[in-house]
C-alpha cells in the first residue's frame, strides 16, 4: 500500500494529479476538495489510497489525512464504490459532510449525483458510529475504536484479494468489536478468510 507520494506536481487538473517523485510520473485522483488546497504548488505530500482492480491500480489522494480517512470510510459503506466517495468529497465540505451524518440528514447526500436514497441512508447508517461527535467542524475523523479501523482495512484488504464486499462484510459481521480490536490485522484477515473459503 503507498501511504503517500511526495514529488514535483508535472500536471495539476481537477480530477487528477501527476506527481513526479523518484523518476516515476504517479497519476493521482482527486476530489475537488483536494484540488482546492493543491492549485498553484510545485512540490507536494498527497496521502494516497490505493484500490487495485482486475482492470488495473488506481491511486487516490489527499491534501489532509482527515479526507482520507473520510475517502476509506465511505468506501466501508455497501454500494459506494471509490468514483462515488470522491465525488461526495468533491460536492460537501468534510464538517458538513460529518455533521450531515450525525443529524441524520439524508436529503445533503441526495443531493449528489450518483447517491439516491437508500445510499444516502446507509451512509448515514453506516458511518454514525465512527465519526464522533467531538470532531464535527475539526480536521480529524475520530474513529470509535481500532476495532473499526481494522475492519475497514481487512474489508480494503479482502476486496482487493478478489472477494466481493458484500460477501466480506458478512463474515466480518461475524465478529464482535471486543474481537476486531483484540486480534492483529493480519490474524483478522486470516480467521477471515478461513471463513471466505
Amino acid at each position: 500500500m503507498i501511504a503517500f507520494v511526495r514529488g514535483k506536481v508535472v500536471e495539476c487538473l481537477p480530477a487528477q494529479v501527476i506527481i513526479e517523485a523518484g523518476g516515476i510520473g504517479y497519476m493521482i485522483h482527486i476530489s475537488l476538495n483536494t484540488y482546492s488546497k493543491i492549485q498553484g504548488k510545485s512540490d507536494l505530500l498527497l496521502f494516497t489510497h490505493q484500490i487495485i482492480k482486475e482492470d488495473g491500480h488506481y491511486l487516490y489522494g489527499f491534501f489532509e489525512e482527515s479526507e482520507r480517512q473520510l475517502f476509506i470510510l465511505l468506501l466501508s459503506v455497501n454500494g459506494v464504490g471509490p468514483n462515488t466517495a470522491r465525488i461526495i468529497l468533491s460536492s460537501l465540505e468534510i464538517s458538513s459532510l460529518k455533521e450531515a451524518i450525525q443529524s441524520s440528514d439524508d436529503q445533503v447526500f441526495r443531493k449528489v449525483k450518483g447517491v439516491g436514497p437508500k445510499t444516502a441512508q446507509r451512509i448515514i447508517i453506516d458511518l454514525r458510529d465512527k465519526i464522533s461527535k467531538e470532531t464535527l467542524g475539526s480536521n480529524t475523523i475520530g474513529l470509535v475504536n481500532t476495532g473499526n479501523q481494522n475492519r475497514n482495512e481487512a474489508l480494503s484488504a479482502l476486496i482487493a484479494l478478489g472477494f466481493g464486499r458484500s460477501q466480506v462484510e458478512q463474515v466480518l459481521k461475524t465478529f464482535s468489536n471486543q474481537e476486531l480490536k483484540d486480534q492483529n490485522l493480519e490474524d483478522l484477515i486470516k480467521n477471515c478468510l478461513k471463513k471466505l473459503s
